[in-house]
């Protein structure tokens, strides 16, 4: 299927790797050139070299981090108009107890999962709905349908994200933009595989034995390749996804159980 958004304008964000490399590897496969931001230069270099190299399409990196301000500044600097924009916070979670928590904290996480992603969506969509096309995509967790212990920091500012969205994509939508979340679960990236090494860490096991215990909550019994993430971001930024907004579509082998 041709996903028409060849020619397009993308952001894509902690493009360097894992998940938002993914994205940028899909949407660049369709023909959209492309703006990445990451924190670190050399990965991002090097992943932009390699999508040139491998799609033909024009792709500029940003070395900055997308949840400070000067990160986002320096980002829309470089492409003022996008058609493409998906956040992404690049961020790893860190479990901690929410007694613990002080106000610096929560609204460290606040604008980590939340304003950094708001503020790029205000700046870019006015733009979009003017030409007549635009397509947000935020990469989220699977964990904000069914939040886990030790995570209320994080999770409290991605449900609210899902949430202001909802409220915003009604004036949207008739000017052809559309902004969805991906809910995504166990994938194979390195954030995963760090994770699982702080939790044995933590629970005084094995790295094996956690990872095992994951598999045995996931039907489809595997952790999932990064580019089944990043497909499904490009069909959601297609022409084809037009009719397709305010959704928080879980990605992760069958585990929430859910209907809603």
């Amino acid at each position: 299927m041709d996903l028409g958004i060849k020619g397009r304008t993308a952001i894509v964000c902690a493009a360097s790797r894992g998940l938002g490399r993914a994205c940028a590897e899909s949407l660049a496969r369709e023909g959209a050139n492309l703006t990445l931001i990451a924190r670190n230069p050399g990965p991002l270099e090097e992943a932009a070299r390699e999508i040139r190299a491998a799609h033909g399409v024009q792709v500029a990196a940003i070395a900055g981090d997308v949840t400070e301000a000067a990160g986002r500044d320096a980002l829309l600097a470089a492409c003022p108009a996008p058609d493409i924009l998906v956040t992404n916070p690049g961020v790893r979670q860190v479990p901690g107890d929410f007694r613990s928590f002080d106000r610096a904290e929560w609204l460290k996480w606040w604008d980590v999962h939340f304003h950094s992603s708001i503020d790029l969506i205000t700046r870019t969509t006015p733009g979009m709905a003017a030409r007549k096309f635009g397509r947000v995509v935020n990469v989220s967790v699977s964990f904000i349908k069914f939040p886990q212990v030790g995570f209320a920091h994080s999770h409290a500012a991605r449900v609210a994200l899902s949430g202001a969205v909802a409220a915003m994509v009604r004036e949207l939508v008739g000017q052809n933009v559309t902004i969805n979340t991906v809910c995504p679960g166990l994938f194979d990236t390195d954030a995963l595989h760090t994770n699982l090494h702080g939790h044995a860490r933590r629970g005084n096991t094995t790295y094996e034995a956690i990872l095992a215990d994951r598999l045995r909550t996931c039907p489809a019994g595997r952790l999932a390749d990064p580019k089944e993430c990043g497909d499904l971001v490009a069909f959601l930024c297609s022409a084809q996804a037009g009719f397709m907004t305010g959704q928080n579509i879980v990605n992760d082998g069958g585990v929430y159980q859910g209907l809603f």
